[in-house]
């Protein structure tokens, strides 16, 4: 039988053509590799061609994903040279088109399945990494149970983790060889997955409750355990459980989930900087957010700690948020709350007399009482900014801050191209999604995009490097000033937030300023005198050993 060297089917140690006739001869690869040696450059631009040669995102991302599978550095070389071409591909939107099909196109596996009906597995399922308590620095687990603007995928969800993983590499550098991705598959309630005769994960409905818990805390307590130096990110959970997950064991794990904090600091990136034009402070804010899920309740907490920290109270704080979900107004005599919007929720009767359609109070009653200063759209609700909200929106204030932040383009609250001349260019705005700049009465007006890329790649890698043994509020803050700190929003037209373009020199100035807070708030367990020099040794880049 045919026998191909260990060295060449390991995608961390294969370099293909880049073994030298030296190596070759080291290595028992004399006679198994065509006669020329290459560089990685010339690797590179060999693959880059190959790659541009498919036009479908999808034929794509499998041609990636295969290159991913046999060679890693040339994977993460080309991933880096043309990131903001990639991003997409990688990861959302295309990676969201992998996931249906992921146990039909099943092509192999780059996770750690942990199973609800096994949670006795736990410890031998990661020992079989074969990984010791030093060796892991970043964990990223999801149960998939919303995915992107999909919804619930099951154990198909994998390759969330999978492509979160290679995001932080590919903009932050954190070494591929020392990051795990894990699907907790609790079954899924999606009826086509669960009558799908090709599904590999475990067909049943999603497991709630105790057992549930029981997952999560083994989870938890024995990741930690083994591997304790690694960050705990969690990924698409719905919301009541990442919610609920966060809030529990925040200052237990050193845990992190993207969704909520993420989400919610890269919006806090784009008020910082609006609030660079307006002049003002958090503490002088009102914020409805439209669209009361995990993303936008999340941007709440946030926005509300910045308010605290300005010298308002929690009750205070809270006072100045309103939340508007399919029902109208969130408001305290509303049934069945969630427990992430209880907190937010109106009292019925100060709003008696506002008025209602249907018996709810709407957005535009809501911003004409409230006159906000931030109007957040997370509602995947098509075109709810309409033109008469915008013009109410800046009949209340001179310069809103307008964050549409629904993606894809299907689901955005509003286009660009209409808030802005609606608004007469006064509005300040970012969007979840990339848009060309828009031109109107002569100025160009960029469009920053809400990229969660922008930060927790820079976030993640700030943990590592100080050994923060938690990630706090303070931390979160550090990273959304420090994305804020790359644009200057001061002249007409300029962008809220920084291109992605340039992402890995974004994720060493966020890390930097997530070590040296981190050092603040007392949670670091490493030391440097020279953070900026730590944070460039720390990043992994994609050349041959």
């Amino acid at each position: 039988m045919s026998h191909t060297p260990d060295i060449l089917t390991n995608p961390l140690t294969n370099k293909g053509t880049a073994f030298t006739l030296e190596e070759r001869n080291k290595l028992g690869l004399t006679g198994r590799l065509p006669a020329a040696v290459e560089t990685l450059d010339e690797q590179a631009k060999r693959a880059y061609e190959q790659l541009s040669r498919y036009e479908k995102p999808m034929e794509k991302y499998i041609f990636l994903d295969q290159l991913h599978n046999r060679n890693e550095v040339l994977y993460y070389r080309l991933l880096t040279d043309h990131l903001a071409e990639m991003l997409p591909i990688v990861y959302d939107p295309t990676v969201g088109d992998a996931i249906k099909q992921w146990s039909r196109d099943y092509r192999r596996s780059r996770a750690v399945y942990l199973n609800v009906n096994r949670p006795e597995d736990i410890r031998a399922s990661f020992e079989t990494l074969g990984l010791g308590a030093e060796d892991v620095d970043l964990i990223v687990c999801s149960d998939a149970e919303e995915i992107l603007g999909i919804g619930d995928w099951g154990v198909n969800g994998t390759d969330i983790s999978v492509g979160k993983l290679a995001v932080y590499t590919a903009a932050a550098g954190i070494d591929p060889s020392r990051v795990i991705a894990v699907n907790l598959d609790v079954g899924t309630d999606n009826e086509a997955l669960l009558n799908d005769p090709t599904y590999l994960g475990n067909r049943h409905a999603r497991v709630r409750g105790e057992r549930y818990d029981h997952l999560i805390n083994e989870y938890l307590k024995i990741a930690s355990e083994m591997f304790p130096n690694a960050l705990l990110h969690f990924e698409d959970f719905g919301p009541s459980n990442a919610r609920r997950i966060l809030v529990e064991n925040r200052e237990k794990y050193r845990i992190f989930n993207d969704d909520m904090q993420g989400t919610g600091a890269i919006v806090m990136a784009a008020v910082i900087s609006g609030l660079k034009v307006t002049k003002q402070t958090f503490a002088e804010q009102r914020l409805v957010v439209y669209g009361a899920g995990t993303a936008g309740t999340g941007m709440a907490d946030q926005i509300s700690a910045a308010m605290e920290r300005n010298g308002l109270s929690r009750e205070e704080a809270k006072k100045r948020v309103w939340l508007i979900d399919i029902n109208g107004l969130v408001t305290d005599d509303m049934p069945n709350l969630p427990n992430y919007q209880q907190e937010y929720a109106r009292s019925a009767t100060e709003v008696a007399d506002w008025q209602r359609s249907e018996g709810k109070i709407g957005l535009l009653e809501v911003v004409k009482q409230v006159k906000p200063t931030i109007l957040i759209g997370t509602s995947t609700d098509h075109g709810a900014f309409t033109e008469e909200v915008i013009k109410a929106l800046c009949e209340g204030v001179e310069r809103p801050i307008l964050l549409p932040l629904s993606n894809p383009t299907e689901r955005i609250e509003v286009m660009p191209q209409d808030a802005i001349p609606w608004s007469k260019g006064k509005a300040l705005i970012a969007t979840g999604i990339p848009v060309s700049p828009v031109q109107y009465n002569g100025t160009a007006f960029y469009i920053g995009q809400g990229n969660n890329a922008l930060l927790y790649p820079g976030l993640g890698l700030g943990v590592i490097v100080s050994g923060a043994s938690q990630v706090t509020d303070g931390m979160l803050l550090a990273a959304a000033e420090a994305v804020a700190s790359q644009v200057n929003p001061q002249d007409l037209g300029a962008a809220l937030l920084p291109p992605v373009d340039n992402l890995r020199a974004s994720s060493a100035t966020v890390a930097v300023a997530v070590a040296k807070q981190a050092i603040k708030d007392g949670v670091a367990t490493k030391q440097s005198d020279n953070w900026v020099q730590s944070v460039q040794n720390a990043m992994w880049q994609a050349v041959y050993r």
